[in-house]
């Protein structure tokens, strides 16, 4: 099934989709699906960020290619860091290019949402505390991230995570192709089989380190071919099973 947010009249609400109608809902479908009875014609400029997290929490370096495109090591353990929600954007928006960076490139991801509050869990049962899936794009202030060596500022700008264009709840996590095109040419594509922590151990892992709390988000890394973003771009991230996050690229 998929889910989202949709812009109303009476402003945003959660819906579920079949279809080209949005069947809304009375409140986080993570929370339990509680039909209002109500539907509205599911618009594309329509939909608004899917979920709205408590924290964003990202898996660096989480395929090899990846990491060795920017000349590190692959890690040994996954590697956090986290974004304000502040930076979220949802579809068909503008990805705003700060005037603080000249390199900013985009990571396209497969996105975790979490469904039931989750603290120290067990491998095994991670998959039981995930709600469902969207894709997302970790944008990245490169040259300061290589001038700060920690990611707060690099990856935390207004607009910098785009998620959409809505949650997922149908799919496997270890078998999705995630694929980046700007202005139509393929940047990106992978294969969620090459992450080096699959999904449920960096759910396990995180919960570790945070309570992770339902609408929680979890970006699990970008395969190899990150690259430049300029203003004018069309920018695509695509998560076979989910569908096509389309945005745009401003100063």
């Amino acid at each position: 099934m998929r889910y989202g947010v949709l812009r109303t009249p009476l402003g945003p609400e959660f819906a579920r989709f079949e279809g080209a109608v949005a069947h809304l809902l009375a409140h986080a479908p993570w929370l339990g699906v509680t039909p209002t009875g109500e539907t509205a014609p599911l618009a594309g400029d329509a939909l608004l960020c899917p979920c709205v997290p408590s924290k964003i929490v990202c898996i660096g370096r989480n395929y090899a290619a990846h990491a060795k495109e920017l000349g590190h090591d692959v890690p040994k353990e996954p590697l956090l860091f986290l974004k304000p929600p502040s930076a979220l954007l949802g579809p068909g928006r503008a990805v705003v290019l700060p005037p603080e960076s000249a390199r900013v490139e985009h990571e396209a991801e497969l996105a975790v949402v979490i469904g039931t509050r989750a603290k120290d869990v067990a491998i095994g049962d991670a998959l039981a505390h995930v709600f469902g899936y969207t894709a997302a794009c970790d944008v990245t202030a490169r040259d300061l991230q290589r001038k700060d060596v920690q990611f707060t500022r690099a990856k935390g700008f207004d607009t910098f995570c785009p998620l959409g264009p809505w949650i997922e709840t149908e799919l496997d996590p270890a078998a999705a192709r995630i694929q980046c095109r700007v202005n139509g040419s393929m940047r990106q594509d992978g294969t969620t089989d090459a992450m080096i922590f699959d999904v449920p151990t960096v759910v396990s892992y995180v919960s570790r380190m945070m309570t992770l709390e339902p609408g929680d988000v979890i970006l699990t890394g970008t395969p190899e071919g990150v690259g430049p973003l300029v203003a004018g771009d069309a920018l695509e991230v695509e998560v076979s099973g989910i569908g096509v996050l389309k945005l745009r690229v401003e100063c």
